[in-house]
């Protein structure tokens, strides 16, 4: 079989809840932490620690039971306005390195980096860049699978958890044989009935299902099944991940080492954020109608402040005019901690989403594709000869 091109990431937070529980509250470091109802009361666990794993508790299981496995368990109550704060942070960091992002749910992901590899990497390099980035941003660690396909890279992430990277063979022969010997319960898809009608064909491991007959599997799952879980078992799977430009958007953004009050040094690093996402835009064949300016002050409150642009755009020059302004406008005589720029409402056409504009405020069509031919041949020559060939004069000191 010929080998697939894409690659796919399963990104998938290390016991979400508690973890975020235990940075902000430094005394239930090392402990075994349940987020959820007390064990007190009648509910159950959402989350646990892997401190708290250890005693075998895990989610959804009634909270009394976890008492009973682990005594000395703390119990946290759930928080769950702050948990979706860092969620969505952790999801602009991924939109930060593709706009491909499918989230599965409030603490997991897939993305499609396929079309990213020529500016971060291959798929283990991206994925390391990713979990770093994660790991500075927010002190939380992420497993990561990395695969040719959702299928291969969600069973990954899963092998060395937590705070690990697996990257899955690209071969068809390789991922067979690393598929065989898994039970066949590791399979997408395959939930206690279906399980337990495979185990009564004889099916306990993936590789037995490769090596079972079609027609009788079908005879007992019904052709759909048989046909997906035909292919599921060799590590076939052809599914993408839907992307509705308008809804999505590319950024980047920066975490300082330490506070920044420098304002050229502020500048500076806005600008080259501002020029990787406009390279971004080109490559991806999108223009950018929104642009968002991201600033976190060392104090940790942080504003994110956006404006529209008249005519949609991926060129350096107007990004950094709209950019600077936006910046000029927010920054204040405070400690930077992050800063980052983003563009949102995604078009895949130049032109103007609306015919109702005002005629002094037409665009300058003209000095517009000017521009655009400029940022292209900037792009030529930097993945010529690197991305350091090429540096505006307002950027050298």
């Amino acid at each position: 079989m010929k080998q697939n091109p894409q690659t796919f990431l399963h990104v998938d937070m290390d016991a979400f809840f508690a973890s975020v529980e235990q940075r902000d509250h430094p005394e239930l470091r090392g402990k075994p932490v349940v987020v959820g109802a007390a064990a007190d009361q009648r509910g159950v666990v959402a989350a646990a620690s892997y401190e708290a794993r250890k005693y075998g508790i895990h989610s959804a299981m009634p909270s009394r039971i976890a008492k009973q496995k682990c005594p000395h368990a703390v119990f946290v109550s759930n928080n769950m306005a702050n948990y979706k704060a860092v969620s969505r942070e952790i999801m602009r960091i991924f939109e930060s390195y593709t706009p491909h992002v499918m989230p599965l749910s409030i603490d997991e992901a897939f993305l499609d980096v396929t079309g990213a590899r020529h500016l971060f990497g291959d798929g283990k390099t991206m994925a390391e860049k990713i979990r770093n980035h994660i790991r500075e941003q927010t002190q939380l660690t992420a497993s990561v699978g990395v695969a040719p396909n959702m299928f291969l890279a969600k069973l990954a992430s899963d092998m060395n958890k937590p705070d690990g990277l697996t990257v899955v063979p690209f071969n068809q022969e390789a991922i067979e044989k690393m598929l065989a010997p898994m039970p066949i319960g590791r399979m997408w898809g395959v939930g206690k009935v279906t399980q337990k009608k495979l185990l009564s064909l004889g099916i306990s491991t993936i590789g037995d299902l490769q090596n079972f007959d079609f027609q009788r599997l079908e005879k007992v799952l019904g052709p759909k099944s048989a046909y997906g879980f035909s292919r599921l078992c060799r590590g076939i799977d052809d599914r993408k991940i839907g992307t509705g430009a308008d809804e999505k958007s590319i950024s980047n953004e920066t975490t300082f080492r330490h506070d920044i009050t420098d304002r050229e040094q502020i500048e500076a690093t806005y600008k080259r954020l501002i020029d990787k996402v406009a390279a971004r835009l080109r490559k991806a064949g999108f223009y950018a109608t929104t642009v968002h300016l991201r600033l976190r002050w060392s104090d940790f409150t942080t504003i994110t402040r956006q404006t529209k642009i008249a005519i949609p755009a991926n060129d350096d020059i107007t990004l950094r005019e709209v950019g600077m302004e936006l910046l000029n406008e927010h920054l204040r005589h405070r400690p930077v901690r992050l800063i980052g720029f983003g563009t949102s409402g995604l078009t895949e056409s130049d032109k103007p989403r609306t015919l109702q504009m005002n005629l002094f405020d037409s665009p300058d069509t003209a000095r517009h594709e000017k521009r655009n031919r400029l940022s292209r041949a900037a792009d030529a020559i930097r993945e010529k000869y690197g991305i350091s060939s090429l540096r505006r004069g307002s950027d050298l000191d």
